[in-house]
């Protein structure tokens, strides 16, 4: 049973956490544009991040873990789930605000195939999560620990896990041949406070010159400049303009801290890239899981323990039940 209610700022090493009431979201699917309900209910401790995929043919409605191994497509958004029978894309935006805010299990009612783009970014995620509140659960968090580094390389990308002593360090840098974004880098170390203020608003971004293409291909067909900073060639065509100079590595690091909530535990470590992107974030939690020495699953003490330092959990690692 829930113990008490906590705000971000307080949320501590020890206990798993859940969300006090659930929370209702509607609008489209960037890519598909098909209108969609969201609702995130409260779960149990070690439910982790679970989405009920629901409005399937026959009436049926499936279970999908929101886990690196059950990512089936990383082409301009993060799908989990099996196309061809059920998933859920576009997960990252949404992950991004669990894994930030501390919100380790919660349970996703979807009725539709992609999670609503709403504005472009997490912020509408983060205002309804802080509407609800989060509460504690009467069971340990456990943390993913990095213990060596892991690196995946593609042409000139490359993504990498590196060991920390504590909490979770991301360096993002992304390099664009137009000039309106260039060579930009953002380091963070992730907190609530920190992504609610640096990174929860930056906006998912495209080129007018990629437009058609993608429609032929499926994508984008719900983009508009009410959810997507567009570019055409040296100009950002959206009205109200930027909301930060350096919005595009931004939402680069909000899909890097989404796509990496797919580890399935906060992390502690440091990730780095250059020019990475989903398919990039994702290749390094499967390199990482693929090396059993180069991670552990670490239990943190609760506040009632008085202990300090984290300690070894078992099990290790729950399967995936897609």
């Amino acid at each position: 049973m829930p113990q008490r209610t906590v705000k971000v700022e307080e949320i501590m090493l020890g206990f798993q956490t859940t969300l006090r009431s659930r929370a209702i979201l509607k609008g489209a699917g960037v890519h598909s544009n098909a209108p969609v309900r969201l609702v995130l209910h409260p779960a149990e401790a070690n439910n982790g991040i679970t989405f009920l995929r629901t409005g399937l043919a026959g009436g049926r409605e499936r279970i999908i873990d929101a886990v690196w191994s059950n990512v089936s497509m990383t082409e301009l958004c993060t799908v989990i789930g099996d196309p061809a029978d059920a998933s859920v894309s576009t997960v990252e935006h949404l992950l991004a605000a669990f894994s930030a805010l501390g919100v380790d299990n919660c349970m996703v009612e979807i009725d539709g195939p992609e999670v609503p783009i709403l504005d472009g970014s997490s912020a509408e995620f983060v205002a309804a999560i802080r509407k609800v509140g989060i509460e504690e659960l009467a069971a340990p968090r456990r943390y993913l620990k990095v213990l060596k580094p892991v690196r995946v390389e593609h042409g000139r990308a490359f993504s990498e896990l590196r060991p920390a002593d504590k909490g979770f360090r991301l360096e993002v840098e992304i390099d664009f041949e137009t000039g309106m974004i260039g060579r930009q880098k953002k380091v963070i170390d992730l907190d609530g406070r920190v992504f609610e203020r640096d990174i929860a608003r930056a906006r998912t971004f495209g080129f007018m010159r990629d437009v058609e293409r993608l429609w032929k291909a499926g994508f984008a067909l719900g983009a508009s400049l009410e959810n997507t900073v567009a570019l055409d060639d040296e100009r950002v065509l959206n009205p109200e303009g930027l909301r930060w100079t350096d919005e595009f590595v931004r939402h680069k690091t909000l899909d890097a801290i989404g796509d990496l909530a797919l580890s399935g535990a906060p992390i502690i470590g440091t990730y780095r890239s250059y020019c990475g992107g989903h398919k990039m974030n994702v290749a390094v939690l499967a390199a990482l899981f693929a090396d059993k020495s180069a991670y552990e699953f670490v239990e943190a003490p609760t506040r009632r323990e008085g202990a300090r330092d984290l300690r070894v959990a078992q099990p290790a690692y729950a399967p995936a039940r897609n």
